[in-house]
């Protein structure tokens, strides 16, 4: 699998009952593949995530999206429409088990990059935590060094 250099903008939002929604986005330098519907992206976390010093990866297939954190913190989380899956979620100061119930994956991704939406609900210890949503967009570098959107 070929991999190329991208920038990659990342929103992530948590919605706390009916009033709190927190947003962060990301916009950072990575890696991208893409091959016969399956794609693959990679980059390094920042400070302004909370994550300075973790290398995440979304692995996209046809059944769904699984995402890869290694570094300062540690966990691989399984989205797949309609499902439940449970995690391990490390971080330097504990570890806990919790729950991703994935509502909707909606995949756009080319050859060239493209974008996909996934919305969430995260509980720890089988209780209600919040609502997310990751809007990933994946654009190819021109010229090494500049982008274009």
């Amino acid at each position: 699998m070929e991999f190329k250099d991208v920038i990659i903008s990342i929103t992530g939002s948590q919605q706390y009952g009916d009033d709190y929604t927190d947003s962060v986005e990301l916009i950072t330098s990575g890696q991208y593949s893409f091959n016969g519907g399956e794609s693959t992206l990679t980059y390094m976390e920042s400070e302004l995530t909370g994550l300075d010093g973790t290398q995440t990866s979304f692995t996209v297939e046809p059944f769904g999206v699984t995402m890869l954190r290694e570094g300062t913190l540690n966990s691989r989380m399984v989205f797949e429409e309609g499902k439940k899956h449970y995690f391990l979620y490390e971080t330097p100061f504990g570890s806990s088990t919790m729950g991703v119930d994935t509502q909707r994956i909606n995949n756009q991704f080319t050859e060239n990059g493209g974008d996909m939406e996934i919305d969430y609900a995260i509980d720890f210890d089988n209780s209600f935590v919040g609502k997310n949503k990751f809007i990933i967009k994946v654009y190819e570098q021109k010229d090494g060094t500049s982008w274009q959107i």
